[in-house]
């Protein structure tokens, strides 16, 4: 097994042990560790440059994990057959360390990093995300970058009634809940989740017990660093300050952006207001204002904007808009707006707008996903677009990015817990697209798409909402919790978490800490007004769409899904595909069969309501057992002197023998039946020695009175 010179290592609750390892491969980048449980081994490289680029104005960080599948001893499964651009799960991961990395680097720190997490051997029962954060973090702590703190991360699920930190591949399966936690020694600093309608007491159970299993984690990487000899942190050259310029600025602005912020203006308005101030503020200054003290100017123009709305919230207990604290803006909805799709949905908060579509597809259509560990197809997947016109800006599409497929993933795990089991037999998949953007789209999102989805007809129980909270705080305690925030006030506030559920419980959790000293109370206060927030979102969802529609729409293909014993697997599809074939050819319809465990899963898919109930009751016919005393509709397909042999399910005849056919004593049977009448027949027994199948038509009719002297029998109608 691969190992290293320095070690420290930790124990998880469920006695797994972890092993932190430096000192022996990739000794050229300023902090590399290899993190080690079970066969799982993750190494982690950090490397930044000395200086800023020259005129770096912003922290430029990249963090990128990646799964090697030779990790797992598997090929890729791409054409290339080698690992290409990061998939989803790779790039959620990524975004994931990077949220809880971020925060750490002084704020004067612009230096760029390159964070790299590789997952280089593969355990099938753990789960490489857990540790992906705590290597990243160990990388840094034994690098000289100059970080603030030590951070890691666990997974915390509940799994049969108990939580679990960094829970088993298997345990996960089983599991109510799930979070991924990052936080440092005191602070919390990222949260993302999802739940089977959990409360909120559960929650911060699960936050605290994620605390307290990571200040393990922390002291283990606070060893490796003595170990490894790190004592002090490398300088940097810090962006240039000028005291005189900002007190200028604060003069001329202050007051003038505190009209502006007070106005409760639109965002356009707004954003115009601000735009035309800094162009005076510029200008007060002269033309003797160099390049340089212009970004300053600007820069402290951003500053001053911060601090000036925070104190508003603070104190005037108002917002930019004008709403109160805990108010959500105007919520407009309706269901069905496009005649095309399946289902659709447009939702409009405030300045917010989605505009969803759901599509209903066959097993076909599933999506494949491939990670180190294993091959997984999806049945229900939803889809984020965030067009540059939603926010009035021109930009390059170059297809999707990290931002629209972490959000698109924070949608579709809430909705999926309303989401119809395996019996299902539809693909379903979800598309928003976002039309008009000022705070927290991805909820906008949550809420069209379970409104798509009921207006689609698929058959989930409760509607799902969500809404994004804010927090603002100062270094005197005063706080303030934000409703439905702005896209201003998530930039300016110390907290963003958005918070998805029903009625009865929450169904997925984003958030991202920026402050420290985060108290408890603090949190249970803003999870119980986002709660109010949702469920008065709910209420209008309830009247819009109470509930899903009994009926697929007219243009959606009918789909069935029929659960056989794996035995009649092979009479369904037939020798070399023979009955398969004849069925689809025969009614029209699209057939696909798996086997799954000791059964067999029969997806049916038509474009017709007619060809799906004739195929059905085909693969019904061939899968069911005949019953004796059970009536059947037969088909003639024979004609004897001494009866008719009568098909009463698919491919199984029997005699329908002439004394059978009536009470009325028959001569012959001239006349009778044709080849291909219907006749309803009761299955009478089954020869024990042959199988053969015994019919009678006259057991189902009522028994004639016989006279003594009347051979013939009465005179019988029908018969």
């Amino acid at each position: 097994m691969l190992s290293q010179p320095i070690q420290s290592s930790f124990q998880l609750p469920n006695g797994a042990e972890v092993i932190i390892e430096t000192g022996k491969l990739a000794r050229q980048a300023d902090g590399a560790v290899t993190v080690r449980q079970g066969n799982c081994i993750i190494l982690a490289t950090v490397v930044a440059n000395k200086d800023p680029k020259e005129g770096q104005d912003f922290f430029p960080l990249s963090v990128d994990y990646q799964e090697k599948f030779a990790s797992a001893g598997r090929i890729p499964g791409s054409f290339f057959k080698r690992e290409a651009r990061l998939n989803d799960y790779e790039i959620l991961t990524s975004r994931l360390i990077d949220r809880a990395l971020r925060p750490l680097f002084p704020e004067d720190y612009l230096c760029d990093v390159q964070v790299l997490i590789t997952l280089i051997s593969s355990d099938p029962e753990v789960m490489p995300d857990a540790l992906a954060c705590l290597a990243a973090s160990s990388a840094l702590a034994v690098s000289d970058i100059p970080i603030k703190e030590i951070i890691s991360e666990v997974r915390i699920a509940k799994v049969e009634g108990k939580m679990v930190v960094n829970p088993t591949r298997t345990e996960l399966a089983k599991a109510d809940f799930e979070f991924l936690i990052a936080a440092t020694e005191k602070n919390l600093m990222m949260v993302e989740g999802e739940a089977k309608e959990c409360s909120e007491e559960e929650l911060v159970d699960a936050l605290q017990l994620a605390h307290e299993a990571i200040r393990v984690q922390i002291t283990a990487q606070l060893q490796l660093r003595d170990k490894k000899g790190i004592t002090a942190k490398r300088e940097y050259k810090k962006p240039p300050v000028n005291d005189e310029i900002n007190q200028k600025v604060i003069a001329f602005a202050k007051d003038k952006v505190y009209a502006i912020s007070k106005s409760a203006s639109s965002k356009a308005e707004r954003t115009d207001a601000y735009s035309l101030l800094k162009d005076e503020l510029i200008a007060s200054f002269g033309e003797e204002l160099t390049d340089g003290d212009k970004k300053l100017v600007k820069k402290y123009y951003e500053d001053l904007k911060w601090e000036v709305v925070r104190n508003m919230m603070l104190e005037d207990r108002v917002r930019l808009d004008g709403r109160q604290l805990d108010q959500v803006r105007p919520l407009a909805m309706e269901v069905d707006p496009l005649p095309g799709p399946h289902g659709s949905a447009l939702f409009t908060r405030g300045e917010t707008q989605s505009l969803t579509t759901v599509t209903l597809g066959t097993t076909l259509d599933q999506l494949l996903t491939e990670t180190a560990a294993k091959s997984d197809y999806a049945k229900f997947m939803l889809h984020y677009n965030f067009p540059p016109f939603s926010t009035g800006e021109v930009k390059m599409i170059r297809g999707v990015g990290r931002r629209e497929v972490g959000h698109g993933n924070l949608a579709m795990r809430s909705l999926k817990q309303m989401m119809p089991g395996n019996e299902y037999a539809y693909t379903t998949r979800v598309v928003s697209d976002i039309l008009e953007s000022n705070g927290s789209s991805s909820m906008a999102t949550v809420c069209a798409g379970s409104l798509a989805l009921m207006d689609a007809g698929v058959p989930i129980p409760k509607h799902v909402s969500g809404v994004a909270m804010g927090l603002v705080t100062r270094a005197d305690g005063k706080y303030a919790i934000l409703t439905d925030i702005l896209g201003d006030e998530d930039h300016l506030g110390d907290m963003d978490f958005k918070v998805t559920g029903t009625r009865d419980g929450i169904c997925g959790v984003q958030m991202d800490i920026k402050v420290d000293g985060l108290s408890m109370e603090v949190m249970r206060e803003a999870l119980a007004q986002a709660r109010r927030g949702r469920l008065h979102i709910l209420d209008a969802m309830y009247e819009c769409i109470p509930a899903h529609r009994p009926e697929v729409k007219p243009h959606t293909p009918r789909m069935e899904k029929l659960i056989i014993d794996k035995e009649f697997i092979g009479a369904v599809i037939g020798p070399g595909g023979k009955v398969i074939q004849e069925i689809q050819r025969e009614t029209g319809t699209t057939v696909n069969i798996e086997e799954v465990g000791n059964y067999g899963e029969v997806s049916i898919f038509s474009v017709s309501k007619e060809g799906l109930d004739k195929a059905l009751a085909w693969v019904k016919g061939l899968t069911a057992m005949p019953q004796v005393n059970e009536v059947y509709e037969g088909t003639v397909k024979g004609i004897k002197e001494f009866g008719a042999f009568v098909e009463f399910l698919p491919k199984k005849e029997g005699l329908l023998h002439i004394s059978e056919i009536s009470w009325k004593r028959l001569e012959s049977m001239e006349g009778i039946f044709r080849e291909g009448d219907k006749v309803k027949v009761k299955l009478m027994g089954i020869d024990p020695r042959t199988g053969k199948f015994k019919l009678s038509r006259k057991a189902l009719m009522p028994k004639p009175d016989f006279r003594p002297n009347d051979r013939q029998g009465p005179n019988e109608e029908n018969a």
